[in-house]
């Protein structure tokens, strides 16, 4: 199969991972040179295999570098693999374009005004398809991606590649531009399909040290609520939710079998949008700085304001969100309200929207297992906690909420995969 340039060879391992042919011994070889030869048997035949794999792994595998991407409606989320064992002969093979690249991805935290490393996240000595380095983790918004083509371009990167594995709607809708303005293929790629193999991949190489997931103990006791680690021992059924610009909700019940249950357009996309018209904000980080600071009650209609004090006879709480955002039909409170407050209550209605889709979802696929994922929960604790708390309170504990440390990276990691290891 011809993938990137590059042939790869099926029939060279078996699905063990077992050269398909061994070596036999030369028929002419005289008895003695025989009985030595059986003698240390095992060890050269094992010697034989481990050459053989390797010889393999280097046929298989596609040239450096290694990438992949995922073009979301926001972000665009890129993962790059650093190899950390090149040889000196491979060193003094390297041409200067790909020294370049690598210089400036892991030489760099920040690309320029909106580019960002998120050296937090760095996988160290990781060993992909018989190499060994480090996973970095990028991203950048998506209206900015003909800077990164540009810089592509710069560069050179068709020289090094002529396809790069992507994932996304942007996979889709830039591919065009990807051909004309950098002169690089996309091998377009499923983009549920990634987001399951990302996760899991994650979660397996993660679960040798720091835990991957995570969920918050304590959620309906703000003073004792803790980050706590979780580990994703047979981790099926699971209900996956994923929260980028809108939100797909996946049942997953093997690494091969899931299915997408449903989904909302009211996602991070929804969120940011009315934070820019209601506050005049213009990015994601400054929207949720202006929610930390705001109190949503002042915006939203709870159920103890309709209901007075005899709300608990309808079996609700008081503190409920009863209309979001009802308080606004008076001039008086509007005039009252700050931007601040108008963007805690527009996380609010997206986030317990969110929550509340996910819980009928869990009821109706009879699942206990929540995990979410996407890049609106990064650095958004805030919502984090508001789902962890939602899913216990109206499950009456039956419901876990789980996140992930990697949040919005698993359709990249996913891509990437497949440029290693074509399905």
């Amino acid at each position: 199969m011809a993938f990137n340039g590059h042939q790869f060879d099926d029939d060279i391992l078996d699905e063990d991972g077992t050269p398909s042919k061994q070596l036999r011994p030369d028929k002419e070889m005289p008895e003695s040179a025989a009985s030595a030869g059986r003698a240390s048997s095992p060890r050269r035949t094992s010697n034989s295999m481990s050459r053989l794999r390797k010889d393999s792994m280097k046929k298989t595998r596609p040239p450096f570098p290694w990438f992949g991407m995922d073009i979301g409606g926001t972000l665009v989320k890129l993962v790059y693999f650093e190899p950390k064992d090149i040889t000196a002969e491979e060193e003094q093979e390297e041409v200067d374009n790909l020294k370049s690249i690598r210089r400036y991805l892991t030489s760099n935290i920040a690309y320029g005004k909106t580019g960002h490393r998120d050296v937090h996240l760095e996988l160290q000595d990781l060993t992909l398809c018989g190499r060994t380095g480090n996973l970095h983790f990028i991203r950048f918004p998506t209206q900015d991606l003909p800077a990164f083509l540009q810089m592509a371009r710069n560069k050179h990167f068709s020289s090094l590649h002529t396809t790069l594995c992507a994932t996304g709607g942007g996979a889709y809708k830039f591919e065009s531009d990807f051909r004309t303005m950098a002169d690089l293929q996309l091998h377009k790629l499923d983009e549920l399909d990634c987001l399951i193999r990302g996760v899991l991949y994650i979660d397996s190489v993660m679960s040798r040290g720091l835990s991957e997931c995570y969920y918050f103990e304590n959620p309906t006791d703000p003073d004792h609520c803790i980050q706590k680690p979780y580990t994703l021992e047979n981790p099926y059924p699971l209900l996956l939710v994923n929260i980028g610009s809108g939100v797909s909700i996946l049942a997953v019940y093997s690494e091969n079998n899931y299915k997408r249950v449903t989904g909302t357009s009211l996602g991070g996309g929804t969120f940011l949008g009315l934070c820019c018209l209601l506050t005049g904000c213009s990015t994601f980080e400054e929207a949720l700085k202006m929610a930390s600071d705001g109190e949503s009650t002042r915006v939203d209609k709870l159920v103890r304001d309709i209901y007075g004090g005899d709300y608990e006879r309808f079996g609700l709480p008081g503190w409920a969100v009863a209309s979001s955002f009802g308080n606004m039909m008076s001039k008086e409170k509007r005039e009252s309200v700050s931007k601040e407050d108008l963007a805690r209550a527009t996380l609010v209605t997206i986030t317990n929207n969110i929550g509340s889709i996910t819980r009928m979802c869990a009821l109706n696929e009879n699942i206990e297992r929540v995990v979410f994922v996407g890049n609106f929960l990064r650095v958004n604790t805030l919502s984090m906690k508001l789902l962890a708390y939602a899913m216990d309170y109206w499950s009456k504990g039956q419901l876990k909420a789980l996140f992930l440390q990697h949040e919005g990276y698993f359709g990249a990691v996913g891509a990437l995969l497949e440029l290693l290891h074509p399905s």
